[in-house]
């Protein structure tokens, strides 16, 4: 990639792969950057095939992903190398469990993220967002890393949407937990690329054992506190679960399922919208004539005061900027997905066992799909409903679209129109970020803003 044609035009990108890989130049290239095992050929092919140990195959066409993803979602649950990363931590919760096991549990929490329930959750991501513009306001003048300070921010609104009180809740303990479990268990081994079993031990995350038990204890301790005080006038996120029911079988959620489901949405509910807003941010600071009209927008709305839900509607430029960020920086840069019985694709033969990866990264950056794709370019969606349903995949879609995006759409407009309105943000020369996907697509060391007063 040609540097500086890069930073005149195009934000932070990551060179994908120019010729194909064997199983030990793929182990190298993951431990490095997971994004940079996606074929370059995958942004402008509806589909590429390979075989590494096992055949796989990834999918970039919006019609052979509707059929992934809704048409014959239960043929292609979510692949074993995902159950082994995730599964000791949060077990059989909502974001891995298959079949009943995931309807029953998609139901009794779907009250949890209802409309009402995500709109009255609004006063407290205001006052995180103002809680993080005092924080920046001390840094004025100087470089900050801004995705440190918004990671701080959504997880005090999880945090504070979770726990109401914070009874028995050790926030930070759970934050480093939750921040080791990811380092050593996220990079791909060897062993995942060759297709080896689950029973087969991963070295590095047998060595997370301690991290989880620290991790559940935690939580379980934080649960068991909870039944201890009187019930609170406006149920939390830990009530709602505790209360949760699947309407049609009258299930309720086990100490252990409440515990892993909790955990579940403390990890996605922060981490995610921390690194939308980090990524929003810098791409503001890329292109300043972007960030001053999304400024003129929200100062125009919100004078002085924070963002609150009433005002979503009227920060539309807001709310494409964060679209965008989302489709150059999707938190989830690759899923992937293990078919379980014979299928076609786009004409091409799927087999049972093969492993199907949806790359949103290059889905987000292909050129029959977006013009341009490497530009920022938040007009893209001025009109939402001219880009196909099944192009733009930040949050999954079909039944198992993410239960939480309404929330996080919401925290991400609320924060990064106040941000906007009172602070400034230029780039740091020497410090451009670099996309690399550790369970989710983070920032290697950090993206380095400078910020001074919007006024």
């Amino acid at each position: 990639m040609d540097q500086a044609a890069s930073k005149n035009r195009y934000p932070a990108r990551v060179p994908l792969a120019i010729k194909p890989l064997g199983v030990l130049a793929s182990l190298a290239v993951a431990r490095r950057n997971l994004l940079a095992l996606i074929p370059e050929l995958v942004t402008h092919q509806p589909m590429v095939s390979g075989r590494t140990a096992t055949r796989w195959h990834m999918v970039a066409s919006p019609e052979a992903l509707r059929i992934i993803l809704k048409d014959r979602v239960e043929n292609y649950p979510k692949s074993d190398v995902t159950k082994l990363i995730l599964g000791p931590a949060i077990g059989d919760s909502l974001f891995v469990a298959e079949g009943a096991h995931w309807r029953w549990q998609r139901r009794a929490a779907a009250p949890a993220f209802a409309p009402r329930a995500v709109e009255a959750l609004a006063p407290v991501m205001s006052a995180a967002a103002e809680a993080a513009s005092a924080r920046l306001r001390t840094a004025h003048g100087r470089a900050s890393d801004i995705h440190a300070e918004m990671v701080t921010a959504t997880y005090q609104v999880i945090s504070d949407v979770t726990f109401t009180g914070g009874e028995g809740f050790d926030r930070a303990a759970i934050h480093r937990a939750i921040d080791s479990y990811i380092a050593q268990t996220a990079k791909l081994s060897l062993f995942d690329i060759l297709g080896l079993p689950g029973w087969v031990p991963r070295p590095a995350r047998l060595r997370s054992g301690t991290v989880v038990r620290s991790l559940k204890q935690l939580a379980d301790a934080a649960i068991a506190a909870r039944g201890q005080v009187a019930p609170h006038a406006v149920p939390d996120l830990l009530d709602l679960l505790t209360g949760a029911e699947d309407p049609e079988t009258h299930r309720v959620m086990t100490p252990a399922e409440l515990r892993d489901n909790l955990l579940t949405f403390i990890v996605a509910g922060h981490e995610t919208t921390a690194l939308t807003l980090a990524w929003a941010l810098y791409l503001c600071a890329f292109d300043p004539v972007v960030q001053a009209r999304a400024r003129a927008e929200a100062q125009a709305v919100l004078g002085p005061r924070a963002a609150t839900v009433a005002d979503l509607s009227a920060l539309p430029y807001i709310r494409q900027i964060i679209d965008e960020s989302l489709r150059l920086y999707p938190p989830a840069g690759i899923v992937s997905r293990t078919a379980q019985a014979p299928d076609t694709l786009l004409g091409r033969e799927i087999r049972a066992g093969d492993t199907v990866l949806l790359p949103f990264y290059a889905l987000h950056r292909h050129h029959a799909l977006w013009p341009d794709p490497d530009r920022f370019d938040p007009d893209r969606f001025q009109d939402p409903s001219r880009i196909d349903r099944f192009a733009f995949l930040p949050f999954g879609a079909g039944p198992r679209i993410c239960i939480g995006a309404s929330f996080a759409l919401q925290e991400a407009v609320i924060i990064l129109a106040t941000l906007l309105a009172r602070h400034r943000f230029a780039a740091v020369p020497g410090r451009e970020p670099v996309p690399e996907l550790i369970l989710t697509l983070r920032p290697t060391g950090g993206i380095w803003l400078t910020v001074t007063p919007a006024f």
